[in-house]
């Protein structure tokens, strides 16, 4: 029992130093730490020779002297954890070294380089006496001499340890060599993934801006087509209102004409001499007269103020808004492709005969209307013919001229102005 102990103590303290080792590994060289050790910002470590050679990889237009890089500043990535290392005016030099870790690397060499007391042997758990020195093939476990002759491995295979000791050492060597190697291509694939990364973005980036560019174009005209119509709404505003004021002002300056008229009237009508009130009488009725008989009123026609018909439609528009999407070059290509083919096939010999049969009938359409005169034209002709146009005249004089109807009471000036109805 006292020597399976010991022999599980010593694989325990075995796996401890393995574990130790396998920290003080160099992700850069994959060695044990070479002094001096330096720390990075990541709190990770490394070499100072294998950081130079990483920086100088990320650098390479930095000037270098004896492999030592000579000029200040710059960055690299740490291999851990990738985060960006920036240098100061030191370069490399300018990061603190790792004592502690220095002093582990240090004691673990001393541990290593101990020699193994003979007691820490591993010995057989059956036979406390004897060391093990085989190796069982079958059950795969070393073991010791007597097992073979008397115990449990005494049918089995077995080889000498140190035959099995060398040839899984040169395996264990071959598979880490194979992962040493393999973290560089891990490295490249990372980097490449990182790198197509970038690309996704810029490209993302681009097409957002050509896509808000577009748009804005598009707003841009939307805009610009607003204030054509906007501003064909205000010039139609501006006539009529134009129109409706001139009407206003010219039933204003009737009613002012006409209140003048009536106030001279009145005026005369108190004249007390006869003989000054005839001599001025007769112009004051032929200007009533005149203005009665000339003046007519306008009126606005039903509906003259409503703009209904700037009414805006934009269903059709709105629908086309609605199915934009991003161009697809090669199904639409592959969907023309197959409708000229389609259409050639079918539609080769019809399209020939249509053009023939449309040209023969607008042929005939043209004869037609040249030789054949409309009731029409006809009618208008015998309307204008002069002796019949005279007598029709004579005999319903009423029915061509219509006189505007006065207004009795409102009598106007001489002076008045004749607007463009009148005339």
């Amino acid at each position: 029992m006292s020597a399976s102990l010991n022999y599980k103590s010593f694989s325990k303290e075995q796996q401890t130093m393995d574990n130790l080792e396998k920290q003080l590994i160099c992700p850069i060289c994959l060695e044990m730490f070479t002094k001096p050790v330096v720390i990075l910002p990541c709190q990770h470590n490394l070499c100072r020779k294998c950081a130079s050679d990483i920086f100088q990889a990320s650098n390479p237009y930095l000037p270098t002297r004896g492999g030592t890089t000579v000029a200040s500043g710059g960055r690299f990535r740490c291999p851990s954890c990738r985060h960006e290392v920036v240098l100061d005016r030191h370069g490399i030099y300018g990061l603190q070294r790792n004592l502690l870790v220095e002093n582990i690397i240090d004691i673990y060499k001393q541990e290593s380089t101990r020699p193994e007391k003979k007691s820490d042997q591993p010995r057989c758990e059956e036979h406390e006496e004897e060391r093990i020195n085989i190796y069982c093939l079958n059950c795969e476990v070393p073991t010791c001499s007597l097992c073979k002759i008397f115990g449990a491995h005494k049918d089995c295979q077995v080889a000498p340890l140190t035959h099995v000791f060398q040839r899984q050492k040169s395996e264990l060597s071959d598979g880490i060599a194979v992962l040493v190697g393999s973290n560089d291509r891990v490295q490249g694939m990372i980097s490449q993934l990182e790198d197509t990364c970038k690309t996704i973005e810029e490209c993302c980036k681009k097409q957002k801006q050509e896509l808000c560019e577009k748009f804005d174009y598009l707003y841009g005209i939307l805009e610009e087509r607003k204030n054509e119509m906007s501003q064909a709404i205000t010039r139609t505003q501006g006539e009529k209102l134009e129109h409706v004021r001139a009407l206003i002002k010219k039933y204003s300056d009737h009613l002012e004409n006409v209140s003048k008229l009536v106030e001279s009237g009145i005026q005369f009508m108190d004249e007390p001499e006869m003989a000054v009130f005839l001599q001025n009488a007769k112009t004051l009725l032929q200007k009533i007269s005149e203005a009665s008989k000339a003046f007519q009123m306008e009126k606005i026609e039903h509906g003259y103020e409503n703009m209904n018909h700037f009414t805006v439609n934009l269903n059709r528009e709105e629908k086309i808004i609605r199915e934009i999407d991003f161009y697809r070059e090669e199904e639409e290509e592959e969907e023309e492709g197959e409708g000229e083919g389609e259409g050639e096939e079918e539609g080769g010999g019809d399209r020939e005969g249509e053009r023939q049969g449309e040209e023969e009938v607008t042929f005939e359409e043209v004869e037609h209307v040249l030789t054949e005169p409309s009731e029409e034209d006809e009618s208008l002709e015998k309307a204008l013919e002069p002796s019949q146009l005279a007598s029709e005249v004579q005999d319903a004089p009423e029915t061509l001229v219509s006189s505007p109807e006065p207004l009795p009471a409102l009598p106007l000036a001489a002076d008045a102005p004749v607007t463009q109805a009148q005339r």
